[in-house]
């Protein structure tokens, strides 16, 4: 089970990138809080890690350029060293993040992480502004999980949350523009995708 895992995390630059041209999808804007279904963005209930509650698609990914991960607090495999490589694409895109660019991590344990554990996690790391952590009811963020497509297809496989996958959602809500990178790539890998997908950014290029 490992050597699956391990595949998706170890993709080289030319994979991922070919993965990543092949995988842009367009996502129907969710209209209502139920919104359910394949290549939808359901508008799940979430709390922040600060405890505001929010909408997804509403609140987090209406109108705006995203990168979303899955992870847990108590995770000591993958979770910690993505979180580490995160903060440097966080550090590429400077005062873009929580204005041009938003930054999601969504708990996979929601009963275990609260937003108040998520905030302490948030210190223990060091996250500057603009990069939220998220929980809420397990039946939600499993919802939404499978509809961003953070699942395997073996279900034994699936079940087990320490091999998650270890991917990043990257798109752009206005162009209808999504994609996928290895939270593992190379921060400035992962930032040129983020660029690719923000037509505004190309625009103002």
């Amino acid at each position: 089970m490992n050597t699956r895992r391990d595949l998706m995390l170890g993709m080289g630059t030319a994979a991922l990138g070919l993965y990543a041209l092949h995988s842009i999808l367009s996502l129907p804007r969710a209209t209502d809080a139920g919104t359910t279904g394949e290549q939808r963005i359901p508008n799940t209930p979430l709390y922040t890690h600060e405890g505001k509650a929010v909408r997804f698609y509403d609140d987090l990914v209406r109108g705006k350029v995203v990168a979303i991960n899955m992870m847990y607090a108590s995770c000591t495999g993958i979770c910690p060293t993505a979180t580490a490589n995160l903060k440097q694409v966080q550090q590429l895109l400077g005062d873009r993040v929580g204005r041009d660019v938003f930054m999601y991590s969504i708990s996979l344990q929601p009963l275990l992480d609260s937003p108040h554990v998520l905030k302490a996690y948030v210190e223990q790391h060091h996250i500057g502004p603009g990069w939220q952590f998220l929980t809420g009811r397990p039946e939600d963020v499993e919802q939404l999980r499978y509809a961003l497509g953070f699942y395997d297809p073996d279900p034994l496989f699936d079940a087990d949350k320490a091999n998650h996958t270890g991917l990043l959602r990257i798109g752009s809500d206005p162009d209808q523009r999504w994609t996928t990178a290895a939270a593992l790539a190379s921060p400035k890998q992962i930032w040129r995708t983020i660029n690719h997908v923000d037509r505004t950014r190309l625009r103002a290029a």
